[in-house]
């Protein structure tokens, strides 16, 4: 009985409300009604060979596969019926209880008539203790092919339960994603735009260079908004060009220094903006100078990338809109899969980012 047969042949549908599947097993009953339209009456001895000539047994044998055809199919369709009223899920016990009513009432009384009328048919005394018997039989019978049907249907249910909710929090995962990258471009350029307010205050020919270089950094967050995940050396890249823009305003106060000895960056990949931002907190929460520079530092070990700068917190800060490293985080944990990891000492913040390697 191949069981894994009728699995794949089940294609899932939506009926009166209730989760149900479009059965194709046609070969199952081709196997199934036959075999027990024969085996029953077989083991039982209900046909008398002794009494019957060659053609009166094979009649006989025919006669009872069409009960076993009859009570097959009226079991089947019942079986479908309560399918699109029942939901294992939702009402096992109603499932169960109307799965021990509804078939033996329909298995018992129609296989009775019918092996009544077999005796009738071949003009044999009506043997009631064989009825019984085969009866009976038939009802085992198919009490076990519900089960079959019921058990598959049940697997095939849990399976789309769990694609169902897999899905859900794949629809999840990026509409949260698309909600964090909204995030990433007004909060940049709300403080690229103060910067360069400034400049064009008290200094215009730094405006003009600062704009140049920001229209630069804001093309390649357009070109890179819908990806997930982006090539490290292009990441480099940009934090170059970004920290353009920091030199232009704080010139020797801010320091830069980057190092990937024996790896190649374009082999590992990470989500887009994320070393700018953690650049751009480190400037917005610590006090330097040209006397006492902000040293930043980016580091790859062990396929993880660590950026570090000097721990000085700003006495006074202005309010902030709390994206920078929650933001971070929840977007490694939907692309990555995994966190970032940050400590904080007395003069060091350290920010480890995971890397996936391609």
């Amino acid at each position: 009985m191949n069981i894994s047969r009728i699995k794949r042949d089940i294609l899932p549908t939506k009926q009166a409300g209730v989760k149900t599947f479009a059965v194709n097993d046609i070969a199952f009953r081709l196997v199934l009604i036959p075999f027990f339209g024969i085996a029953i009456p077989l083991l039982s001895g209900m046909v008398p060979y002794a009494a019957f000539n060659l053609w009166q047994v094979k009649l006989s044998y025919l006669f009872t596969i069409g009960i076993a055809l009859i009570v097959y199919e009226g079991n089947r369709l019942l079986l479908f019926t309560l399918r699109s009223y029942f939901d294992w899920f939702e009402k096992p016990m109603r499932k169960i209880l109307a799965l021990l009513l509804v078939v033996p009432f329909y298995t018992l009384p129609v296989s009775i008539l019918l092996l009544v009328s077999w005796y009738l048919v071949f003009r044999q005394p009506v043997d009631w203790e064989m009825i019984k018997v085969n009866a009976l039989a038939i009802l085992v019978c198919v009490l076990f092919v519900v089960h079959v049907y019921e058990t598959v249907f049940l697997v095939k249910e849990a399976e789309s339960e769990k694609l169902a909710r897999a899905n859900e929090e794949k629809v999840r995962a990026k509409a949260e994603l698309e909600a964090l990258k909204s995030q990433i471009d007004p909060h940049f350029m709300f403080n690229s735009l103060n910067t360069l307010s400034h400049f064009i205050e008290h200094n215009p020919g730094k405006a003009k260079e600062f704009n140049d270089h920001l229209a630069e950094v804001y093309r390649y967050l357009l070109q890179n908004k819908q990806r997930e995940l982006i090539p490290l050396d292009e990441e480099i890249q940009f934090v170059r060009n970004y920290f353009e823009l920091l030199t232009i305003r704080y010139e020797q106060a801010i320091q830069l220094d980057i190092d990937f000895p024996q790896y190649d960056p374009a082999d590992y990949l990470l989500p887009p903006i994320s070393i700018q931002l953690l650049i751009e907190n480190a400037v917005k929460h610590n006090d330097f100078s040209d006397e006492k520079p902000l040293r930043i530092a980016i580091n790859f070990n062990k396929e993880e990338l660590q950026i570090t700068n000097q721990y000085r917190p700003k006495q006074f800060v202005r309010n902030s809109s709390r994206i920078g490293l929650q933001n971070l985080d929840e977007r490694y944990r939907i692309t990555v899969g995994k966190p970032i990891h940050w400590f904080v000492s007395k003069d060091l913040f350290w920010v480890s980012l995971p890397l996936i390697k391609w």
